[in-house]
């Protein structure tokens, strides 16, 4: 086969969009430009890459793995340039980075202590659940991903750099809320409010409680902190959050800690990346800033900021 770049970059990007116009809109190109730079790919394969049905087209199974060949090869010459870049230095390049939709309530400070040392780096941040990070470390789309736990058995290289701490929370009128030392066993009495199954906090939690032989009330599936929050303050239940999730409410005192035995469930943020990928000099300072200097980067903010 004689392929070009071009044909597999053009391929990629209507493979992954199942689109011819939106490969074109993407790529700067007309959608006339995008058919003709497919079917010379065709052509040169051998196979038909794409059927359509109806309106919506279609990758065949010839298709399928160019798809995939496509992407690998897109990875290495991104990597390529990264290395490239990184021979120059770390002032300079790309930093693509997936995380927790509870890390993203630090994230953005630490970064911005990064990028203030490393102006001309170009960051790419991804907010997202726990699957989508999951698939991330998979497909080695991004440098570096921050969550909780790592993934049991997955081919990845993972460092802590930060306590995680669960604790429980309530409104400020709950009957609970000036007790001292409240027996874990009696959480049974209350109904919670917790995130979906398969999140990370979600997982954590019911671990613990399983552990210590302790039943979990849960009332509402929430898909987000915030949500969480909200119905907490509304008097729908008790939340399980991350610490890291609830400075501004515990601030304007409209959520308190519950002062509950074993609590908080004592936990860790990870930085990680798929083993025997190569990081460029970007993307290592980056996870070793966050190894280092992640406490006292966010001690320090809040003070730069008033």
């Amino acid at each position: 086969m004689h392929l070009t770049l071009r044909q597999l970059q053009v391929f990629e990007a209507t493979a992954r969009l199942l689109s011819f116009r939106k490969a074109a809109e993407a790529l700067h190109l007309s959608q006339p430009a995008v058919s003709m730079q497919i079917k010379q790919l065709e052509e040169n394969v051998g196979l038909p890459l794409f059927e359509k049905l109806g309106k919506q087209i279609y990758l065949t199974e010839a298709g399928r793995e160019i798809y995939h060949y496509s992407r690998a090869i897109g990875q290495l010459l991104n990597e390529a340039d990264e290395v490239i870049q990184g021979l120059k230095g770390a002032h300079r390049g790309r930093l693509t980075i997936a995380v927790a939709s509870t890390a993203n309530y630090f994230v953005p400070t630490l970064l911005g202590t990064f990028h203030a040392r490393f102006p001309g780096v170009t960051v790419t941040l991804d907010v997202t659940n726990r699957k989508a990070l999951l698939e991330h470390l998979a497909e080695n789309e991004v440098d570096l991903v921050v969550m909780g736990q790592p993934p049991e058995g997955a081919d990845v290289e993972a460092g802590a750099f930060m306590e995680n701490p669960l604790v429980v929370i309530a409104p400020p009128e709950h009957p609970l809320a000036q007790q001292k030392d409240i027996p874990l066993k009696r959480l049974e009495e209350e109904v919670f409010l917790t995130r979906e199954r398969g999140s990370g906090t979600r997982s954590a939690i019911e671990r613990f409680f399983a552990q210590h032989g302790v039943q979990l009330n849960t009332g509402m599936e929430v898909a987000s902190n915030e949500a969480i929050k909200q119905s907490v303050q509304a008097g729908l239940g008790l939340g399980l959050l991350s610490r890291d999730t609830l400075e501004m409410e515990l601030a304007l005192g409209k959520l308190v800690v519950l002062d509950v035995e074993d609590f908080p469930i004592l936990r860790h943020w990870y930085v990680m990346y798929r083993k025997g990928k190569r990081l460029s000099a970007v993307a290592q300072a980056f996870r070793q800033f966050l190894l280092d200097e992640a406490n006292d980067a966010l001690r320090i903010a809040p003070a730069l900021s008033t």
